[in-house]
């Protein structure tokens, strides 16, 4: 390890010296080829100004994302250091400083101990029942059994926790009816503002951020969750429409699986569904695709909800020699931002926290 840490701060040290207005930077592009040497920072940006279609109030609003652009370079750059069996470069959202990105963008607010959000905020704080481990398949992926709607798009609004609610009883649901359903994040933006048991101060608010644990019981109280077609996304929040009349599933109960125990998400899974799980999102910005395995991600900061779908035995990992298992992971922002929506990272050692705040789903049956 200390190698490998030597081996990527050598690679960093050309960075240290950049500015915001360095005219040439190498980065990996969203094509995943390497930019032209003499290719200008003003030129890469005016591309990504016309693929994204930005509009910005003056000279003086695009002079400054154009600074942010180029930062963001250089941070793709030093990503790609970090994390060299992915893929970092231009996205949607490199014309947004950090702070605005994690603003918009992720959404749950977890604080310190999240595995004791997690539980304590459950009606009966059951962790979930251990599982049998040793027969479980190599790889394996929901989206090939029909039980994940498409990618979604939650827009400049933190409402990640709920699009990862909606995804883990979209799952279930399938599982129990055999009928995949497109579930409202709409009505959880609107109506729930349901706080954790343990952390009063952790209350579900809309594009403000939330928890999936305090989504569950909500819906659990509410009495369901409406269809997306009933209860349309807007990405701002709104007067409460939920009609408990037309809600199409019924939360039963949620559990927590064990922090750190990549062996029993896994098993859950499998047995349960696509699991609701938080993440540190510090490496997401500059993703572009690849098997991501940062050489450094907090575990402890998790910000940003997210859907297990799925995992794979066998992806190229260079810096960390050879293969590497990883998770298969959807996401909401869009089929323009990582593998048409999806992120792939490194399983087997809570990377970024992914093992850290995982919950599980069950839905009452149809009446």
């Amino acid at each position: 390890m200390a190698a490998q840490l030597v081996a990527a701060l050598v690679l960093l040290l050309p960075l240290a010296g950049a500015s915001d207005y360095d005219g040439f930077i190498r980065q990996v592009t969203d094509g995943g080829s390497r930019a032209w040497p003499g290719l200008l920072t003003e030129a890469q940006f005016a591309a990504f100004v016309r693929r994204h279609g930005r509009r910005y109030s003056g000279p003086e609003e695009y002079a400054r994302r154009l600074r942010v652009f180029a930062a963001n370079l250089a941070r793709a750059a030093a990503h790609q250091a970090l994390d060299p069996s992915a893929r970092h470069g231009v996205t949607p959202f490199s014309d947004l400083t950090r702070e605005e990105f994690e603003a918009r963008f992720t959404g749950v607010r977890a604080g310190g101990d999240v595995q004791r959000l997690v539980r304590g905020s459950m009606p009966a704080a059951a962790p979930a029942p251990e599982e049998e481990v040793a027969r479980l398949p190599a790889s394996f992926d929901w989206r090939e059994k029909g039980a994940v709607t498409g990618v979604k798009t939650q827009g400049a609004c933190g409402s990640c926790w709920a699009f990862s609610t909606t995804g883990a009883v979209e799952g279930a649901n399938f599982l129990a009816t055999g009928k995949l359903l497109n579930l409202s994040e709409q009505q959880l933006v609107d109506c729930d503002h349901t706080c954790s048991a343990v952390a009063r101060n952790e209350c579900n608010n809309g594009c403000a951020g939330g928890l999936m644990t305090n989504a569950y019981a909500y819906l659990m109280e509410s009495g369901g969750l409406m269809e997306q077609r009933e209860y349309p996304y807007t990405g701002a929040p709104g007067p409460c429409r939920f009609d408990p009349a037309r809600a199409a599933v019924r939360v039963a109960n949620f559990t927590a699986v064990p922090a750190g125990d990549e062996r029993q998400t896994r098993a859950a899974l499998v047995r349960r569904g696509p699991l609701a799980v938080g993440l540190n999102a510090a490496f997401m910005q500059t993703y572009v695709g690849g098997v991501s395995c940062p050489l450094v991600c907090p575990r402890a900061w998790v910000n940003h909800g997210v859907l297990l779908v799925g995992y794979g035995a066998r992806g190229f990992a260079a810096l960390r020699l050879g293969y590497r298992p990883y998770w298969i992971i959807k996401n909401s922002w869009g089929e323009q931002w990582g593998e048409r929506g999806y992120y792939r990272l490194c399983r087997g050692s809570n990377v970024c926290g992914v093992d850290s705040m995982v919950s599980a789903v069950a839905v009452a049956p149809p009446p």
